[in-house]
């Protein structure tokens, strides 16, 4: 049985307590990961005060050497990542790949790291007085990353925390862990001194030791809403510094005019892609009108029935298992709740089985129709491949369903009217926007961020917000005397007049 240890300085030791790592596709325990706690995070973090500094005063230009290097390192062995992701998390490898990117994305805008922390200078804010002001590293920040995206987004987070100049100490979901392990043994390999990148394993034991460590300045995380808020209030109570982002309900708006052939397309994708297993899925869709809402159902049922599950090496799979039995069971437990809350279950994927893997954890695509906001199969996020048809009669009402929503992570509109999108994008209440953009995720040099209960805490992940997450202010005022007279003590508050 192959072994998952910790990533720290010096021997991680023999872990007490283990979790069972499985392969989606076959329902069987591939692994087994060690699960730290308090004295292994206090070995990781004593690790982490002893190199920061020196890689605090390493120029931004060398750090960055290191952040070329490592994308380098990652796209050479990108075969190898994705597959070792699917074998755990069971996306199908093209996903796996596209997850990795987008990491490598972020990677991408952290070798401009000397550029984003460039501060500011004023001369002559007063008389012979000139003002400036440095970006500087926290010193050590954690990161939480749950299971759906393995590398993107724990690349999200350590890129942007180790390029700032600060240690890193990241624990990822100990449902598939092996990816992260390998990222930080890549960074090793770039150059990055040891200490500054740690990998730690486990669960609620050492969730909660980073919260209250005191020298940990900052934590980021991302998972389900309950424990974003958990994360995000136990850390502040700790004084840290806190982003926490959470759960989502993404609804994707179709106008009467919009291209429904390319909505079809852009809909079987975001909702049933990676088996719905992820944050900025879309699964509720809101056609405007009856007319458009009957069109759209008769349009995706065909598309459905096309749809490919397989095991995540198929290349022609469209996408392959869920993580493991327990989520399994939770989104066929949300489907059964949706039909007896009295929503039209069209199209059934429970009892799905694959040939030759019967004990692997596949779950077929699920349509829901005449889905009200009323029901708690429409409120809360089921995070798997079900898709439900919200109808709204009017523009408005359908702007009023993600404007009034739990969550404000993602939304997106479908139309040819310009003023309708522009509209849309204003009005919405939502964190992040796509107009005929089913899956809105920014670009590397903007930032990710949902609202209300999608997000707590006040920055957003990676971009120049990412920077100024895992950076503070340090604001100097100086004046250089030229040796005459000062006309005595001032006894003020000083001014710049």
């Amino acid at each position: 049985m192959r072994e998952i240890s910790h990533v720290i300085v010096g021997d991680a030791g023999v872990s007490p307590r283990t979790g069972d790592v499985f392969d989606p596709n076959s329902g069987q325990v591939q692994a087994r990961v060690a699960l730290g706690d308090r004295a292994l995070l206090d070995r990781a973090v004593a690790a982490a005060e002893a190199a920061q500094p020196a890689w605090a005063a390493t120029n931004p230009q060398r750090r960055a050497r290191v952040m070329f290097r490592f994308k380098e390192l990652v796209e050479a062995n990108m075969d190898e990542l994705a597959r070792l992701l699917s074998s755990e998390h069971g996306k199908v490898i093209a996903d796996a790949k596209g997850d990795i990117q987008r990491g490598l994305e972020v990677i991408e805008f952290c070798c401009g790291i000397p550029h984003a922390l460039k501060g500011e200078y004023s001369q002559g804010a007063g008389p012979g007085i000139d003002v400036y002001s440095m970006r500087l590293p926290l010193g050590i920040g954690a990161g939480i990353t749950p299971f759906n995206f393995p590398a993107m987004i724990p690349m999200w987070m350590f890129g942007p925390a180790i390029a700032c100049g600060n240690a890193f100490i990241l624990k990822p979901s100990e449902r598939d862990p092996s990816v992260p392990v390998r990222l930080a043994e890549l960074m090793r390999e770039a150059g990055l001194p040891e200490g500054v990148l740690q990998v730690v394993h486990g669960d609620k034991e050492m969730v909660d030791a980073i919260l209250d460590h005191p020298a940990i300045a900052a934590v980021s995380f991302v998972g389900s809403s309950d424990i974003a808020h958990y994360v995000y209030r136990r850390g502040v109570d700790a004084g840290k510094r806190v982003q926490a982002m959470g759960g989502a309900k993404n609804h994707g708006i179709v106008m009467p005019d919009a291209d429904m052939d390319q909505v079809v397309k852009d809909l079987t994708g975001a909702a049933f892609g990676s088996a719905g297993e992820r944050c900025m899925a879309l699964p509720v869709v809101v056609p405007v009108g009856e007319h458009t809402a009957d069109r759209l159902r008769e349009a995706l049922l065909p598309a459905i029935a096309a749809l490919r599950i397989g095991v995540s090496t198929d290349d022609e799979a469209h996408y392959g298992p869920v993580v493991n039995a327990a989520h399994k069971a939770r989104v066929e437990q949300w489907i059964q709740t949706g039909v007896d809350e009295g929503a039209e279950l069209v199209v059934d994927g429970r009892g799905f089985t694959l040939q030759g893997h019967e004990q692997g954890f596949f779950i077929g695509p699920s349509l829901f129709d005449h889905v009200t906001p009323d029901m708690q199969s429409y409120r809360e996020e089921i995070f798997g491949p079900v898709l439900q048809i919200v109808r709204a009669p009017d523009f408005e009402t359908a702007l009023r369903l993600p404007s009034a929503h739990q969550y404000g992570n993602g939304v997106a509109i479908f139309t040819r009217n310009g003023h309708a999108a522009r509209e849309f994008a204003a009005r919405v209440n939502v964190g992040m926007v796509g107009i005929n953009v089913p899956i809105p995720v920014p670009v590397a040099y903007h930032t990710f961020g949902g609202w209300k209960r999608s997000a707590f805490g006040d920055t957003n992940q990676h971009g120049m917000e990412g920077v100024r997450f895992w950076t503070r202010i340090k604001t100097v005022t100086q004046r250089w005397p030229d040796g005459s007279p000062d006309g005595g003590n001032a006894f003020v508050i000083p001014t710049m007049g």
